[in-house]
């Protein structure tokens, strides 16, 4: 009976940490990514505002890959997107996201996002806004004018897996 107490220490160990590896890779299988948003921004033509999100893959092995946007603590899944695939040469450690321009007083749209260290990502496709802009100014006279909207700040948690 002794002989088997250091025998049974050593498997709860090991599928303790096999679950935490596990987890782990679960992460980097639906590149979960947490971001906070500074201000309104458009994807693919549903306008998420100012706040924090949760960017994942959704069932990759079925239907090849759809990103699912939820609320920031997941209790609500607000978009699934099919995204197209976007590539970048050198990869860096950090979530990156690019937007396209857009006419001022509309909110920036997202255009790619990279998961960190990932040389492959997803580009979305620019469609118009279902959700009118907070300016309040008509999307006609928004659409003349030349200047721009300032980018929006959008920040990777690095606490949260994948950030």
């Amino acid at each position: 009976m002794k002989y088997n107490l250091p025998v049974f220490a050593a498997l709860a160990i090991g599928l303790m940490s096999s679950a935490s590896v596990a987890s782990l890779k679960a992460s980097e299988l639906d590149k979960k990514t947490v971001i906070t948003i500074s201000q309104p921004v458009a994807v693919q033509g549903t306008i998420l505002p100012a706040g924090q999100y949760v960017l994942k893959l959704q069932d990759v092995s079925s239907t090849g890959e759809l990103v699912g946007i939820f609320n920031g603590d997941e209790t609500r899944l607000i978009m699934t997107i099919h995204p197209l695939h976007a590539f970048r040469q050198q990869p860096n450690e950090k979530s990156d996201f690019s937007f396209y321009n857009s006419p001022a007083g509309q909110p920036a749209a997202l255009r790619t996002w990279f998961y960190p260290g990932d040389p492959d990502g997803y580009e979305f496709v620019r469609t118009q806004p279902i959700v009118a802009a907070a300016s309040g100014a008509a999307p006609a006279a928004a659409r003349k004018t030349h200047a721009r909207s300032p980018q929006p700040t959008v920040a990777a948690d690095p606490h949260a897996a994948g950030g």
